[in-house]
């Protein structure tokens, strides 16, 4: 089922500047990752207490973004950790959506294999656009049924772990979705790496140093235990405004 409204921009989308994306997807999503971290590499203090620390132009940068994706995705310690709603911002980003062919409102995605999910989190009150909840058979059927009142749809993709290319081919097959874009946090975006399901990275490096060893990162969760096994990057671009750099990371292909 396609989302009311969406065309698609074809199988990798548009970039950040509204210039066709050639890509081979046939049954799955383009995904991109934005992230904004510290010059020491934290995206929050060590005890979370600050997760958004981005200028405005860091801001403005995810709403763009945002304009060219059929669906955002967060973990839901992301989605319940801070007053935002995944949406796409103002009239003036709802309309380059509709410019562009997309829905006027995106598609948000939640993910948590536990059912952990703060119901009084601030996405939930807004009801501009269907909310998708990606879960495990980890979560007692009561506590879906729970979720079920939260969400349009609950989604099980897997025993105890989700199984990510099984989900990201279900949100093309049953949503239309073309092109995701992930907000984090660091296990969701672990996850998609260690998968070989991300196409692209753009990282904000703010001009900060948060240090703590605690401190999360873009990339947590279980890691690569081999330098051979990394997720490799290649530059694809970088712009400074004011004391900020903006990348952007084409991610290389895995090999079996």
């Amino acid at each position: 089922m396609m989302l009311p409204g969406v065309r698609g921009l074809g199988s990798g989308g548009q970039d950040a500047r509204g210039q066709p994306r050639i890509t081979n997807h046939a049954s799955r999503p383009f995904v991109l990752i934005n992230m904004a971290m510290t010059a020491d590499g934290k995206i929050a203090t060590a005890n979370r207490a600050v997760s958004s620390f981005g200028s405005r132009h860091d801001h403005e940068h995810l709403l763009k973004l945002r304009a060219t994706a059929d669906a955002v995705m967060s973990g839901a310690r992301t989605a319940d950790s801070a007053k935002i709603n995944m949406g796409p911002g103002g009239k003036k980003f709802r309309r380059l959506r509709l410019k562009r062919g997309l829905a006027e409102f995106n598609l948000r995605v939640i993910v948590s294999g536990s059912g952990s999910i703060n119901p009084a989190a601030e996405v939930f009150n807004h009801d501009f656009s269907p909310i998708i909840i990606l879960t495990t058979d980890r979560v007692s059927a009561s506590s879906r049924r729970r979720l079920q009142l939260l969400a349009g749809q609950v989604k099980v993709c897997g025993r105890n772990e989700i199984n990510f290319r099984s989900a990201l081919r279900w949100l093309r097959e049953k949503w239309g979705v073309k092109r995701l874009l992930c907000e984090g946090g660091g296990d969701l975006n672990d996850a998609l790496f260690r998968a070989g399901l991300v196409d692209e990275l753009h990282l904000t490096i703010c001009p900060k140093i948060f240090g703590g060893r605690t401190a999360p990162t873009i990339a947590e969760g279980r890691g690569h235990a081999h330098l051979a096994s990394a997720s490799q990057l290649k530059l694809k671009s970088s712009r400074r405004i004011g004391e900020e750099l903006f990348l952007v990371f084409s991610v290389v292909p895995q090999h079996p």
